[in-house]
């Protein structure tokens, strides 16, 4: 099996570890997926526990570590904050030295909802329990980042095409009524342009991501080979695409001043103006032949893209989703387990 000294490491963003690490990781991911068809799984994490700490509610998250856990010979613990300590005060030092004594890791899950928009209270959450915490922090989704995510999708996007290096990946908005915020299209564009791609992020003006990640992923495409940029033209940035993920996101005003402040009827009316950004079969049709749509879900259907689109032999959104489960077999195997 593929090695890398990760034991004891926290996953809070995938552009803290090296591209050797996440090299790695993806290697045994891909060995654990073909062992886990074969029914020859290891059981690297016997009698190991990781506790997984929800703030925010989860479909694929839960369910992936679960079974991930399970696989590898060990248990998983959801825990609702809702239902702990921590939700009347407790302070997080304290909740994380309690977990450290019981368990081998720790999960936590914080986003948008959980901190009132305000943009990056809720990593500030995760990095706390870090930084107490003796055991490997695991980042399942902030309101910055979605590591595991992002490895995930990395790893779909090369068994698709193989060598992602120089393919053009989009990241469109889409209008949707519902209002989330940018980890999951911030943690896709500094892993893909780690790995070479071209990525370009489509979007209506206003809805700017944080200018520190722009400044990123320009240096990941510069050390990689990749390119980054930004349109307001989704047509144009359609044009050869390899990869598109539409996806709807807060606007830069909402983030930075938090949805109380702004006001959850100015952020739908600036969605509202933008219905148009929808990715429809007419749209795919300008994408390169052998394209693919990817989506990290919830799509909301009829909103961010149509049904034909996300039903059609170019969608590989459960490939997607059933990578969740093997890049964090293999993320709990080296953090937890070593080798």
């Amino acid at each position: 099996m593929p090695y890398a000294d990760l034991f004891g490491r926290d996953l809070i963003t995938t552009q803290e570890w090296s591209r050797e690490e996440l090299d790695a990781t993806l290697e045994l991911a891909g060995e654990l997926k073909r062992r886990y068809y074969s029914g020859d799984l290891p059981k690297p994490l016997k009698d190991k526990t990781f506790f997984m700490l929800f703030y925010n509610t989860s479909t694929r998250t839960r369910a992936s570590f679960e079974a991930a856990m399970t696989l590898l010979g060990g248990h998983a613990q959801f825990i609702d904050v809702s239902t702990t300590r921590i939700a009347e005060g407790e302070a997080i030092k304290d909740a994380a030295k309690m977990y450290e004594r019981y368990g081998h890791g720790l999960g936590i899950r914080i986003l948008e909802a959980a901190v009132g928009y305000v943009y990056g209270r809720g990593n500030a959450v995760v990095r706390e329990y870090a930084r107490h915490a003796e055991i490997p922090v695991i980042n399942m989704a902030d309101d910055m980042y979605h590591p595991c995510q992002g490895l995930a999708d990395i790893m779909t996007v090369k068994e698709k095409l193989r060598k992602p290096e120089g393919k053009r990946y989009v990241i469109m908005w889409a209008y949707s009524r519902h209002i989330r915020s940018w980890c999951s299209v911030q943690e896709e564009a500094l892993i893909m342009t780690r790995y070479g791609m071209e990525v370009v992020l489509a979007y209506p003006e206003g809805f700017d991501l944080d200018p520190k990640i722009y400044e990123m992923c320009r240096r990941n495409a510069d050390e990689f080979g990749g390119d980054f940029r930004i349109t307001h033209d989704y047509r144009e940035a359609l044009q050869g695409a390899h990869v598109v993920f539409p996806r709807s996101w807060a606007s830069h005003q909402c983030m930075m001043q938090g949805l109380d402040r702004f006001g959850k009827e100015n952020e739908i009316s600036l969605h509202e103006k933008y219905r148009d950004w929808c990715l429809t079969t007419e749209l795919t049709d300008l994408m390169d032949r052998h394209g693919i749509i990817t989506h990290v879900l919830p799509v909301f259907r009829g909103e961010e893209a149509t049904d034909e689109v996300m039903d059609s032999a170019r969608s590989v959104i459960y490939d997607q989703a059933e990578n969740r489960l093997h890049v964090q077999m293999a993320v709990l195997a080296l953090t937890m387990g070593g080798r």
